[in-house]
């Protein structure tokens, strides 16, 4: 009788067979059929939970008429939440073992999002960042907790990048203490000076020593991430048009703001996911740029929706400011998305100038769009499905281009 095969071995720092504590190592980075874990997924949709709430006031501060400071602050918010994000998930890439204390170290930075959340009212409306800076705080010494776990796993040049990131994580969590206490008129520059800190603890780290993400984990991450932020956009939106129909009546005036966000959000959606990215991401230079540029991508993603609820509040007649106003709420962010996804994904695979200029041209033709009164949000709609027949049309007649490109697209 012949005995059947030894199962293969789980690789070490793998998932595979969970246990209560594993070592932290390094985790390969050329496994096959690496995807995001449901952990990730649940991190994701908690952290929606805050830019909602960061939404949510930025429509308020640009419909009372307070558009500058309501941008100021909500990049501030967005920022803690987007480097939180992507500190966790580089992090996750390189080595989450999904044992039951990455796991539960996890939940806590959770926690600390919802906290985060909790405050953002604060922040916009009296500029008190205690709340924020608590959360913020509990997701930093979360993840310092994380890279000690994979300093203790660690030997050599690993170690000292691992130690480097928990001392940088450490001293800029102290640093972020001057929004507490420094005044009012002070605090826009501070933040300045921590965001750009904040950004120096990666390189800093990893000078002697690269952790070991994977590109394909890392594009997928990435690409949820902004699927789940549009699709946040679509539900603030689909709130706010809603509203406006029933306790105004005003259908006809609102369909057009409908139709035209749609049309917005699906060019988006469509333009990020044409091609597939994780090729570009080759060396720690590309995937930093990459995954920096990624707050401008976001944030304007997730200002659409807010955009589109001030549109809609303009014509019900709740916001007291200007059509022109309502109108640049959409225009711009939604120039910002296309000009941000373009520098960061599409010119790596389109070729020639008719190609490349697509999405700026039609950027600006979205900018154009803005002095077109109540159609302003239709016509930017109409101008973004435009692009994207534009830019399949141009592919389709030089198909060579997308598979000379790094990777080529699939579906």
């Amino acid at each position: 009788m012949t005995s059947s095969p030894a199962p293969p071995p789980v690789p070490s720092g793998a998932p595979g067979i969970r246990q209560p504590l594993r070592r932290l190592r390094a985790r390969g980075r050329d496994e096959a059929h690496r995807t995001a874990s449901p952990l990730e997924l649940f991190f994701d949709l908690c952290f929606v939970v805050a830019v909602a709430q960061a939404g949510i006031e930025l429509v308020h501060s640009v419909a009372e008429g307070h558009a500058g400071q309501g941008i100021l602050d909500y990049a501030m918010v967005f920022f803690a939440l987007w480097w939180a994000w992507m500190n966790f998930t580089w992090f996750a890439s390189a080595y989450d073992n999904d044992d039951v204390l990455y796991r539960v170290v996890t939940l806590v930075q959770i926690a600390g999002v919802l906290v985060l959340a909790a405050g953002v009212s604060r922040a916009f409306e009296e500029h008190d960042y205690l709340v924020v800076w608590l959360g913020y705080a509990i997701m930093r010494v979360a993840m310092a907790a994380q890279w000690l776990r994979a300093a203790r796993a660690a030997e050599g040049p690993e170690r000292t990048t691992a130690l480097r990131y928990v001392g940088g994580v450490l001293a800029c969590q102290v640093g972020w203490l001057g929004l507490l206490f420094l005044p009012e008129g002070a605090r826009p520059w501070w933040f300045l000076v921590m965001a750009l800190l904040e950004m120096c603890v990666p390189p800093f780290a990893e000078r002697g020593h690269t952790t070991s993400w994977h590109p394909r984990h890392i594009a997928e991450r990435y690409g949820l991430f902004t699927i789940i932020v549009l699709g946040e956009t679509i539900a603030a939106a689909t709130v706010a048009v809603k509203s406006g129909i029933d306790e105004n009546d005003a259908l006809g005036e609102l369909l057009p703001i409908a139709a035209g966000g749609l049309l917005i959000i699906f060019a988006a959606w469509w333009i990020y996911f044409v091609v597939p990215i994780h090729g570009h991401l080759r060396s720690n230079r590309q995937a930093f740029l990459w995954g920096y540029g990624h707050y401008v991508v976001l944030a304007s993603a997730a200002a659409i929706g807010a955009g589109l609820e001030v549109a809609v509040e303009e014509t019900v007649g709740k916001a007291h400011i200007s059509t022109l106003a309502a109108s640049a709420a959409v225009t711009l962010p939604t120039a910002l998305y296309l000009l941000t996804v373009w520098a960061l994904h599409s010119r790596h695979f389109k070729r020639g100038i008719t190609q490349q200029l697509v999405l700026p041209t039609t950027a600006l033709l979205v900018i154009c769009c803005t002095f077109l009164g109540h159609w302003a949000v239709f016509a930017a709609g109409a101008v973004c499905a435009l692009s994207v027949v534009a830019g399949e049309t141009l592919a389709a007649t030089r198909p060579a281009a997308r598979q000379s490109g790094p990777a080529t697209r699939t579906g």
